[in-house]
């Protein structure tokens, strides 16, 4: 695969709901290539940092530069051919077969009176056969695991082609074993180039599978590195105000 990840640099951003500071000075560089996942309480800004990123939120200070370039100049479907989105999970209201719900990540790139290329209906069939999902074709979505949907999901993802791939919760309601595929699945990616940025709430999880971990509590970024230095016991305590030895991966 080899593609080339993108690069993120966040600075000084901020984001406020009428009187609430949502987010707060937020500094975050992701170099191309890199996976890293985002960890805090509720509330601490994680999916308002994604929802700028994307473009959904126009933050209220500071910028966002893609490459270089800042977002608020990048024209929509040029962020959305550079940004592939992985929803938690998506309920959909009619029966659609998994290869018709990857093609949908292709939309971004269709010609809207040409339709569907040659090149489109390729990078089909290699997202599928990369996320390793090929026995679920033919399959309605509706009548999936949550597991194996979440996987749909990311090969969607795939084959959108966007050099960033941005995750909130991506493992909610998986197993266990659903979720290490996905999460293993990221790695893979990540080692092919892309970049991966997630948010998960499972603190042993993204410790093991994310080499950089970055925690945010109350808008703010309390910390930002490896897992061990990142998940200590006093940021445990202190942040999630819980007893650390009640998170025995980490303890």
């Amino acid at each position: 695969m080899n593609a080339r990840g993108l690069r993120v640099d966040i600075e000084g951003l901020g984001l406020r709901y009428g009187q609430a500071d949502v987010l707060v000075d937020i500094d975050l560089h992701i170099e191309a290539g890199e996976r890293l996942c985002l960890v805090g309480p509720n509330g601490a800004g994680k999916s308002s940092i994604l929802r700028c990123l994307t473009g959904l939120t126009e933050p209220t200070a500071g910028t966002i530069a893609l490459d270089g370039e800042l977002l608020a100049g990048i024209d929509r479907s040029a962020v959305a051919q550079a940004i592939s989105v992985v929803p938690s999970q998506v309920d959909l209201p009619f029966s659609m077969r998994v290869e018709e719900v990857v093609r949908l990540g292709r939309i971004p790139h269709e010609n809207p009176f040409t339709g569907a290329t040659a090149e489109d209906h390729a990078a089909v069939d290699i997202a599928i056969a990369r996320v390793g999902i090929d026995k679920l074709r033919g399959r309605d979505v509706r009548q999936l695991s949550m597991g194996e949907r979440q996987l749909v999901l990311v090969a969607m993802a795939v084959a959108q082609g966007g050099r960033l791939i941005v995750l909130d919760e991506p493992t909610v309601h998986l197993d266990l074993r659903h979720q290490v595929e996905v999460l293993e699945l990221l790695g893979r990616l990540s080692d092919d180039g892309l970049t991966v940025l997630a948010v998960l709430h499972d603190l042993p999880l993204a410790a093991h599978f994310f080499p950089r971990l970055v925690l945010l509590d109350e808008g703010r970024l309390v910390a930002d590195g490896a897992p061990s230095s990142v998940l200590s016991p006093e940021r445990i305590s202190e942040v999630y105000e819980v007893d650390p030895r009640f998170v025995p991966a980490l303890a």
